[in-house]
């Protein structure tokens, strides 16, 4: 009989661990399932608004458009008629400002020309994660060309 009462306790021990378990899924889910993941916003052009897809789409517009409009050819004489590729590489600080990080490619004059305009690209809302802000690195080309 004391054999019997330790089954019958080792039993109801039993039962009463997997009933818990059983409601420990049903109430928080599989937790090896549930995975917690953050979303990336991306720097905010002033004006664009929408999902992260629009915000996203209208900001590779937007630069586009401060671009080409604010593109110079470089000026001084020697450099008149040189032509090349340069790749500024630059990241959107936590307050949303550019700082250049990298020039590479062509020569002085045209990466200076390329910085200048990278340069004036406004103050944006910056990247978000995870409800903070976070530096975005980018890298721009500049293909520098002249009409012969």
């Amino acid at each position: 009989t004391k054999l019997n009462k330790r089954m019958k306790k080792l039993l109801l021990l039993v039962l009463i661990f997997s009933a818990c378990t059983t409601l420990a899924q049903e109430k928080w889910g599989d937790l090896k399932k549930n995975k917690l993941t953050m979303k990336e916003i991306p720097p905010v052009w002033p004006g664009c608004s929408g999902s992260i897809e629009e915000i996203d789409a209208c900001f590779n517009q937007q630069l586009s458009k401060h671009i080409m409009s604010n593109f110079k050819y470089p000026t001084l004489e020697y450099e008149k008629n040189i032509q090349g590729r340069v790749v500024v590489s630059f990241k959107i600080n936590t307050e949303g400002f550019v700082e250049i990080t990298g020039v590479t490619g062509g020569n002085k004059g045209l990466q200076e020309a390329a910085k200048r305009n990278i340069l004036k690209i406004p103050q944006l809302t910056p990247g978000m994660m995870g409800g903070k802000a976070r530096e975005i690195n980018m890298r721009v080309p500049f293909n520098f060309k002249t009409n012969k």
